[in-house]
């Protein structure tokens, strides 16, 4: 099936040459890039989390196949949803589904299931695409969509990823905001937390953080499993690229979103 761009002309641009011009600005060469395993990403509107998203972006080797997770904002399809068939359109072009990997991601699951409705209004994978689309010509991808805070199912779900990626060059890329709507001082303290224990490689401790004191990241599954599954195939380290909020872009620093960008390594 095609997929259609849902929030182009909303969180990107709609036209091709504008959504180009700003990619140029937002994608900043950094020189020697990282061979990251995985990379944490924000995905707000552009004009909010672009630069940061960008920054992550340039900062690795983007190999031909990228396994892009996500948050379900919408409620709708499975709790562990991967799209294992189609193409994904942007106004910079189509994305296929490498079908066979999510096919085998799936096997190797008990969680995850093939699922469409997921996917099809969710923004939180499409506008990572752009990004990728203009640094790398031609890749697949797999798009895997977290509707659930069971911890089992996502280490479990952690498990089956990288018995995928193992011996494979594959770009894990979890896809999150972070605090939402408190002040910028109140986000910044909260989000200092979770970014440590990404810092530290430590997914429990992330999850653990988020719940005690109640941190409204939305990405935070996806991120687990990013993690855990990163510490399996090896994970020495993680560097903060960059971490900023809303306030910065609209002047308002009294109710935020925090974005934070990391490579796992």
């Amino acid at each position: 099936m095609l997929r259609d761009p849902v929030v182009a002309g909303m969180f990107y641009e709609k036209d091709a040459h504008a959504l180009r011009s700003n990619l140029k600005k937002l994608l900043i060469n950094k020189g020697k890039k990282l061979k990251a395993k995985g990379i944490i990403v924000p995905h707000a509107g552009y004009v909010y989390s672009g630069g940061v998203a960008g920054e992550v972006f340039s900062s690795v080797e983007i190999p031909d196949t990228i396994i892009l997770m996500g948050p379900n904002h919408t409620g709708a399809g499975a709790a562990v949803s991967v799209m294992n068939e189609g193409v994904w359109r942007t106004p910079l072009g189509d994305a296929k589904i490498n079908g066979p990997l999510a096919d085998e991601i799936i096997n190797n699951s008990d969680y995850a299931s093939p699922d469409t409705a997921a996917h099809l209004q969710e923004h939180s994978l499409e506008v990572q695409l752009p990004f990728i689309q203009a640094l790398k010509k031609s890749f697949t991808f797999v798009p895997i969509i977290f509707g659930t805070a069971d911890l089992k199912a996502l280490r479990e779900t952690a498990c089956a990823i990288r018995e995928t990626m193992r011996d494979k060059d594959i770009l894990l890329v979890s896809s999150t905001d972070m605090t939402h709507y408190e002040s910028a001082e109140q986000a910044e303290k909260k989000d200092k937390m979770v970014l440590d224990a990404v810092k530290e490689l430590d997914p429990g401790k992330m999850a653990g953080v988020v719940e005690k004191y109640g941190i409204s990241m939305c990405g935070w599954m996806p991120t687990y499993v990013l993690l855990h599954a990163c510490k399996l195939l090896g994970a020495k380290k993680a560097e903060i690229i960059n971490y900023t909020n809303s306030g910065e872009t609209s002047g308002d620093f009294n109710r935020v979103v925090g974005y934070g960008g990391a490579a796992i390594i």
